[in-house]
């Protein structure tokens, strides 16, 4: 069953929990919930800086065996166009959208401030304190990756340990923490549904989504005039070329995935071979505008809908410390908001269930947040080829 119908099953599940239970006055369902929910919370904070120190390194120490300026090239342009697009969304969002179709409400100021006087304590609870906090874990993957780049041949085993943890990591995530989402989101909609607050909640996630998706059709329209500027081509054309790639991405939610098809399609629309075969694993890798314009405005709009005030630079500071978590997103679905769950909680300060609800309004949506970053490889990789063109002469 994919991932997305039971996360939706999940939804449905947990509200027609919460509703059952509080007609008869049985709390002990949603307790127990709850109690699943401290315990997955719990585990989750465990392995998010484990996470961002095995996939940070080994992506750093992948890049540095690239191809010198083309490499950096490419590094530079896929950070600089996630970052771009992820801060015009939020200065769109937060000076015409959100004003426009979004009200602060006090059911999401419970949910930040208050979120006890509604929703229901779990029976237990058992700490799980993590090895490293989350800055010093990506301080340490930025000393391990460098370092590994400039050492040669003698990090090897270093390198090789790393990408044995990095898999742990992965296996960790496939096997557990994302099959075991859907129960978690469907606890956090049973509580907030005994309280009388899920379907305000849906309510917003819905417009929240049509937001998030004219964000990316306008990230991709501007991906593809400047590539046709730059390749003096018809971007409409660029774009149905990339389309088989965009529809790929939206039916397999992996960027990894989508890798032979985006290649294939990158070379009919006129990328020279040698780039698309650089730039398509590399983009898929670290290039994610879909995934991070995504998150951040998922996290801005349930800021907005608490009335939290609304502080530009620890936004800015969120958003350029999302475009580099977006490397260490394991290539599993979910995995970018797994990856960033890190600095969802440090920086944007996130509890428990407002983070399980950007968990669950990223994984409703997250195969046309891989589709546009698919298709966006598509655009750079074609500004790429313009630019090395001209490297060359």
């Amino acid at each position: 069953m994919p991932l997305l119908v039971k996360l939706i099953l999940g939804i449905v599940l947990g509200i027609a929990i919460g509703l059952s239970t509080k007609a008869m006055g049985f709390l002990l369902p949603i307790q127990l919930l709850a109690t699943f929910n401290g315990l997955f919370g719990s585990f989750l904070s465990f392995v998010v800086p484990l996470l961002i120190l095995s996939f940070v390194s080994v992506g750093i120490a992948d890049l540095g065996g690239g191809a010198g300026k083309l490499l950096g090239l490419s590094v530079g342009m896929a950070y600089v166009s996630t970052i771009v697009f992820t801060l015009l969304a939020m200065f769109a969002s937060q000076l015409i959208v959100f004003p426009a179709l979004l009200t602060p409400n006090a059911v999401f100021s419970d949910l930040i401030d208050n979120p006890k006087n509604f929703l229901v304590s779990g029976l237990f609870s058992i700490p799980m304190p993590p090895a490293l906090d989350v800055m010093t874990a990506l301080l340490l993957a930025f000393v391990l990756g460098v370092g590994l780049t400039k050492i040669g041949d003698m990090g090897k085993p270093l390198f090789q340990g790393l990408l044995a943890f990095q898999k742990i990591i992965e296996k960790l995530i496939a096997a557990i923490l994302i099959p075991l989402l859907p129960i978690h989101i469907a606890g956090v909609f049973a509580n907030m549904s005994y309280g009388g607050k899920a379907f305000e909640v849906m309510r917003m996630m819905m417009v929240v989504f049509g937001i998030i998706l004219s964000y990316h059709a306008i990230t991709l329209v501007i991906h593809f005039v400047v590539a046709s500027i730059v390749q003096k081509k018809s971007p409409l054309k660029l774009f149905l070329t990339m389309f088989p790639a965009y529809v790929t991405a939206l039916g397999t939610q992996s960027s990894a995935a989508s890798i032979p098809v985006s290649k294939q399609q990158m070379k009919q629309a006129g990328v020279r071979e040698d780039i698309a075969n650089f730039t398509a694993p590399l983009f898929a890798t670290i290039h994610m505008p879909g995934s991070a314009i995504t998150i951040s405005t998922i996290a801005f709009s349930l800021m907005y809908m608490s009335g939290a005030p609304f502080d530009y630079s620890v936004a800015i500071n969120f958003v350029l410390m999302l475009g580099i978590a977006m490397v260490a997103a394991p290539g599993v679905p979910g995995g970018a908001v797994m990856a960033a769950s890190a600095i969802l909680i440090s920086i944007m300060g996130f509890g428990e269930t407002l983070l399980a609800l950007t968990i669950a309004m990223h994984l409703a949506q997250d195969s046309f947040g891989t589709a546009c970053n698919v298709t966006a490889d598509g655009a750079l990789s074609l500004e790429i080829d313009a630019i090395a063109g001209k490297m060359k002469e």
